[in-house]
């Protein structure tokens, strides 16, 4: 499966942005857009911002409806977005992506109160996801080569879910990424 295009990646978060982040205030591509403004404030470079900005697009490629995980089941969007990406972005970009989910599950183990302060579907998802990491396995997650920085894509995925919050346009985070893509 060849990448998606960059111009093919504007017009999936046109056509399929607009729907609803499951269990949150926002929609697909606000979430993103806010996930990619926080990373920017951050100071983060032009990789990082980009996996912030499409840290769910296996969300965007995929029809599962409304709320999948009501249903009980993992999308297994940090896997799905892959393919689209591989071949167009840097194995960075692709490891903090591939990463944003088993980071719920380090910091759920590993910072008290972090999992309480999760939404509904966030809970819901972290059950299917395999659940909180344990002891040993937290420990092997934070030792795998960027992992540090799923981390920090998480912990801006976790603000990232604010129904007025302005951000710059799609075009400003997509200047971004094309100068990172390949």
């Amino acid at each position: 499966m060849p990448a998606l295009t960059l111009d093919e990646i504007a017009e999936l978060f046109l056509t399929r942005g607009h729907d609803q982040y499951a269990g949150e205030p926002v929609t697909q591509l606000q979430h993103a857009l806010q996930s990619a403004q926080l990373a920017e404030q951050s100071g983060a470079d032009d990789e990082l911002v980009t996996a912030a900005l499409l840290h769910d697009l296996g969300h965007l490629v995929q029809d599962l409806g409304a709320t999948p995980t009501l249903r009980g089941v993992d999308d297994l969007h940090q896997y799905i977005a892959l393919p689209f990406l591989r071949g167009r972005f840097s194995d960075r970009v692709l490891g903090a992506i591939q990463g944003h989910v088993d980071a719920k599950r380090y910091l759920c183990a590993t910072r008290p109160g972090y999992r309480d302060a999760l939404s509904a579907d966030s809970q819901r998802s972290l059950a299917l996801q395999g659940g909180v990491f344990d002891a040993e396995q937290a420990a092997a997650f934070i030792a795998r080569p960027g992992a540090e920085e799923a981390v920090q894509l998480r912990l801006w995925d976790d603000l990232a879910k604010c129904a007025d919050a302005q951000t710059s346009p799609l075009a400003h985070f997509l200047e971004r990424a094309s100068r990172c893509a390949r």
